[in-house]
């Protein structure tokens, strides 16, 4: 009996013969034409003007604060519930992330409390030159509000679209969202190069200046001359090939997670103290993972003793995120808390949402959850 994972990389022929191909031209170290074809692709799907490929979506996060000339001193507000990196790479400037609790309903930043946020610490003398919400588990944040929002209190918005590539909020296309927005193509996300990610913005000035720092801040000069601090940080040519080739099969994996999440949907949805997070359907959402919110007052059971029948029959799931503001890293943080992540964390769990899994793998956990409610 193998494995069933939460979001296994779905990687096939296509895939293999572009990497292939990057291996045969020689350039198998960052830049070359995969690069610069897969950032072309990727700007054109998002709608975008420019796109840098880099290698994680962590160095894409780092570099378009650093680009904004964020640093000590500045508060920069962010979700609560998300995972690590995102506060990480804040914190990489010498900023100070600001943690901002969740909206019960897809656990994506509360729009709310993010203005009381912004307003309480320039009222304490605070700057807060941008902010950094998060799609959660591929849901957009309310791109509309948080646009109308940062346009008042006159911020930057760094979009976190990392695990929300193919969705949509109203008309725009995740990516497309704020001053500049990242991805993330991590081996879990709903296409991978592996490891990498990608900085994405209209703002030709900030995209040219992320990817000379992703290159060390090389000048352009014949010799190695540095006059700003740069990173190791782009993308290699083999990684960019399998990413061309994962870009042309984004849609089918898709649909795939969006028929999944469908069918947890009609088994799950309708129980007493049980919902989907977010949208059920996952019609403008890229439906990366399927969470349920459990409420065991109502439900009789909780997440814990499902996953853990799960794990019996070696199926993962995983609780939502820890927030932030409960992790011993940033525990002494700033935060704006009105107690839903932390309610989400308790009563959340991520259910197998891979676009690889087979119907038998399918019909294997919907089999164990049977029995576990049975039970």
């Amino acid at each position: 009996m193998s494995r069933i994972y939460l979001s296994a990389p779905d990687v096939g022929e296509a895939e293999e013969q572009l990497v292939v191909d990057a291996i045969r031209s020689g350039w198998v170290a960052p830049l070359g034409e995969h690069v610069d074809k897969f950032e072309a692709e990727v700007a054109a799907r998002v709608g975008a003007r420019n796109a840098v490929a880099l290698s994680s979506g962590t160095s894409a996060l780092h570099l378009a604060l650093v680009s904004w000339g964020v640093g000590p001193g500045d508060h920069v507000p962010t979700s609560s519930l998300t995972f690590v990196a995102t506060a990480n790479a804040i914190s990489y400037t010498g900023a100070t992330p600001v943690f901002v609790d969740s909206e019960p309903t897809s656990g994506n930043i509360d729009v709310d409390l993010l203005e009381e946020t912004i307003l309480r610490l320039r009222a304490e003398g605070k700057n807060v030159p941008a902010i950094v919400p998060v799609d959660l588990l591929g849901t957009c944040v309310d791109y509309a509000r948080i646009g109308d929002l940062a346009d008042r209190l006159d911020v930057k918005i760094l979009s976190d679209a990392a695990e929300s590539f193919g969705s949509r909020s109203g008309d725009l296309e995740a990516g497309a969202f704020g001053d500049a927005a990242v991805l993330s193509f991590n081996g879990n996300k709903i296409m991978t190069t592996s490891g990498g990610g990608m900085l994405v913005t209209d703002d030709a000035a900030l995209a040219d200046h992320a990817r000379f720092l992703a290159t060390q801040a090389r000048e352009p000069v014949p010799h190695y001359e540095h006059e700003e601090r740069g990173y190791n940080y782009r993308l290699s040519n083999l990684l960019a090939a399998l990413g061309r080739g994962q870009l042309a099969r984004l849609d089918e994996m898709i649909a795939r997670r969006r028929s999944l999440r469908q069918k947890y949907a009609a088994r799950l949805g309708s129980l007493d103290g049980v919902r989907l997070l977010g949208d059920p359907a996952g019609t403008d959402d890229n439906c990366w993972l399927t969470a349920i919110v459990v409420d065991p007052g109502v439900a009789g059971w909780n997440v814990t003793d499902l996953g853990a029948a799960l794990g019996r029959q070696d199926i993962e799931s995983r609780p939502l995120w820890k927030p932030m503001h409960r992790q011993p890293l940033y525990a002494d943080h700033p935060s704006a808390l009105n107690g839903v992540s932390d309610r989400l964390f308790e009563q959340g769990l991520s259910l197998p949402s891979g676009s690889v899994m087979t119907d038998d793998d399918v019909a294997r956990v919907m089999d164990t959850v049977d029995a576990f409610l049975q039970g």
